[in-house]
């Protein structure tokens, strides 16, 4: 009988540590977070702030002493400056929606929950279907095709009342189904599946009340947070290139 070889992967390293086990394979986006946590836990090595002899563990998590040092060295690195008035004023009127409290939208879905041991994309191929379907009609015949189809596929206890939610605000929803569907002006059938915690949902979105802008003074300190937060993430950017040696 003739005996398979085992599957070699490739290991990924930086600057000759390893990132991961023998025999493990990351995701990428694993792989570029364990190589920028081990980017920095050598610079904090070479500023002095960290013992040499920290392990460096496959795993990706680092040890408490790491993660210190890569604070103190960040905070020695990164220069983020204070945003001008202006520059907040701009964020402001630029962003104005997110300022703004009490939007609502009345809506109804149908939803096609992701269980243990479903076959995700077969159950993401009847969610398309059942999309493509309800959004070929128009008028009352949508209205009926619409709660027809949450009665008799949707997973949620609303697909008794023809997918019915009511009106909800961004804080009834799980973050993910209040993103799409705030950050959006779309009402209607939205053209896309959202994927949510709770599996895949068709949305019609039947009515939007908008929201109430918030005067920029009673906002001031939440627009120079996210400002300053963009900044510190660029900063971050360009220092982990420049550590890697990305022009």
């Amino acid at each position: 009988m003739q005996m398979s070889k085992p599957i070699q992967t490739e290991m990924a390293s930086v600057n000759g540590v390893d990132l991961h086990s023998a025999g493990e394979a990351p995701g990428a986006e694993e792989l570029r977070q364990r190589a920028c946590s081990e980017l920095l836990r050598q610079a904090a090595i070479a500023e002095g702030l960290l013992h040499a002899g920290d392990i460096a563990w496959t795993d990706g998590v680092l040890s408490e002493q790491a993660s210190a040092a890569i604070e103190m060295l960040l905070e020695r690195k990164l220069v983020v400056v204070e945003p001008s008035e202006q520059a907040c004023r701009r964020h402001y009127a630029a962003q104005l929606a997110s300022y703004s409290s009490g939007e609502r939208v009345r809506l109804r879905h149908i939803l096609f929950a992701v269980t243990p041991g479903v076959d995700v994309a077969a159950l993401r191929k009847r969610a398309e279907t059942t999309l493509l379907d309800v959004r070929c009609h128009a008028g009352n015949s949508a209205d009926a095709v619409f709660a027809k189809a949450a009665s008799t596929l949707s997973n949620c206890p609303t697909g008794a009342e023809g997918g019915e939610l009511g009106w909800l605000m961004a804080a009834d929803c799980a973050p993910e189904f209040a993103k799409e569907i705030f950050e959006q002006t779309e009402v209607g059938v939205l053209p896309r599946v959202v994927l949510t915690r709770f599996g895949m949902h068709v949305v019609d979105v039947q009515e939007r009340e908008a929201g109430v802008p918030q005067p920029f003074e009673a906002v001031r300190g939440a627009v120079s947070m996210a400002l300053r937060q963009h900044a510190y993430i660029t900063a971050l950017r360009q220092y982990l290139a420049l550590l890697s040696g990305v022009k």
